[in-house]
């Protein structure tokens, strides 16, 4: 699974900086950082540093083309668009990746012990 995120033009990499942070950008990049902790293939372009990867990936140049900015961000899952207009969830994240929405919530996944009293 290869996910790229397409963001607007934001400040900086990420987005979160300056005096008043979105607290959105701030969930997605801590999200994207845990998920490649665990070996996911994420990449996140930037328009206002990176405009090439918006104009090669066709389906995302289409959209911005037909709709504008607004369509930011766009996420593209193993070349095929699956959300526009805003960023996945831990939940979407967590289903794409296979992995347990605990991990994205630093919290542990749930875990059973048997305890035998004899």
């Amino acid at each position: 699974m290869k996910l790229e995120i397409y963001d607007p033009a934001l400040c900086c990499p990420t987005g979160v900086c300056g005096p008043d942070v979105d607290p959105e950008l701030t969930r997605i990049a801590a999200d994207i950082h845990v998920l490649q902790q665990h070996k996911a293939d994420i990449q996140r372009y930037n328009l206002a540093q990176e405009p090439e990867p918006f104009v090669q990936q066709m389906e995302v140049g289409k959209l911005m083309e037909e709709e504008g900015t607004e369509v930011l961000p766009v996420s593209v899952l193993d070349g095929k668009v699956v959300k526009t207009a805003g960023y996945p969830s831990r939940e979407e994240l967590s289903e794409w990746f296979g992995m347990d929405r605990g991990i994205l919530e630093n919290k542990p996944a749930p875990s059973r012990v048997d305890i035998s009293i004899k």
